[in-house]
């Protein structure tokens, strides 16, 4: 099968929402790539291994690896993206036979989902980049640099506390499980229970909290809690509502769980989240 080559950028990041890719469907490069999907559900292939991507998940992907994404539900997604090639990093890295920074890329873990507070680490960082690349203030590549290593660091202790990678299998549950995260990305805000969800697609609720959990690395309630808690972020820092309104709006029954879960997921408050965001502007 043909796969396309091309010549990886010294550096790039980018932050996207999108219904495709405009990168052909296989394709490699001499680069190391970081993939987070901020929202959405895509498949993603990397070599032999295939990969059910829901948001707040992170992929890397080392130099010369085959790759491609794949968006069968159709929706809209939203991704990052970084790219970037060793040379960018030659003047930082502490080479020594104990620790290498992008060794990570070739432990065979590729996919990490991350918890509430890393999924909110990960994209302040990636704004903070974002910005940099884009803006290009004084400094900045130096800044680009210091940012990229100190995210190399947290993907290295990440994928040291991962299981080792299993070998690669086909399961004909991904489409069905694939089904349920596109009904929970458009329902969120509705009353989801495991038991109704899995009489809704005609699986027994056992193996569909093991099913889910293979297939996205969330557990059916982190992931729908990591969904409201997400839109519940844009509404409290795009929006004038009252909070005892986004609560109800994203899903949540009362005030008092909702506060309980967003802090569990982000570490602060909700109230709290939107006077720092709005400062951060000032």
């Amino acid at each position: 099968m043909h796969s396309d080559f091309y010549e990886a950028a010294k550096f790039d990041v980018s932050r996207e929402r999108k219904y495709n890719t405009s990168m052909p469907s296989r394709h490699y490069h001499n680069g190391y790539e970081i993939f987070y999907l901020v929202s959405g559900d895509i498949s993603y292939f990397i070599e032999d291994k295939s990969y059910q991507v829901v948001g707040g998940a992170l992929l890397i992907i080392n130099m010369n690896e085959i790759h491609k994404l794949v968006n069968s539900s159709k929706e809209t997604f939203e991704r990052i993206t970084l790219l970037f090639q060793e040379e960018f990093l030659e003047d930082m890295f502490p080479y020594n036979d104990s620790f290498h920074v992008l060794s990570s890329f070739s432990s065979g873990r590729n996919f990490m989902p991350l918890n509430g507070q890393e999924q909110s680490f990960i994209e302040k960082h990636f704004d903070k980049m974002i910005t940099e690349f884009n803006k290009k203030p004084p400094g900045y590549e130096y800044y680009l640099k210091t940012l990229l290593f100190e995210l190399l660091i947290f993907i290295y202790r990440k994928t040291s506390t991962l299981p080792a990678p299993e070998p690669s299998r086909s399961n004909p549950i991904h489409k069905k499980i694939f089904d349920i995260v596109d009904y929970l990305n458009q329902n969120y805000h509705e009353p989801q229970t495991i038991q109704g969800v899995s009489s809704r697609f005609f699986i027994s609720p056992s193996y569909f909290c093991k099913m889910f959990r293979e297939n996205t690395g969330f557990t059916f309630t982190e992931y729908l809690n990591n969904v409201r808690i997400k839109e519940a972020r844009q509404l409290l820092t795009g929006s004038t509502l009252r909070i005892a309104d986004i609560a109800e709006r994203v899903g949540f029954e009362s005030m008092t769980h909702f506060g309980r879960i967003f802090k569990d997921i982000i570490g602060l408050s909700p109230l709290k989240y939107r006077q720092t965001y709005k400062s951060e502007l000032d």
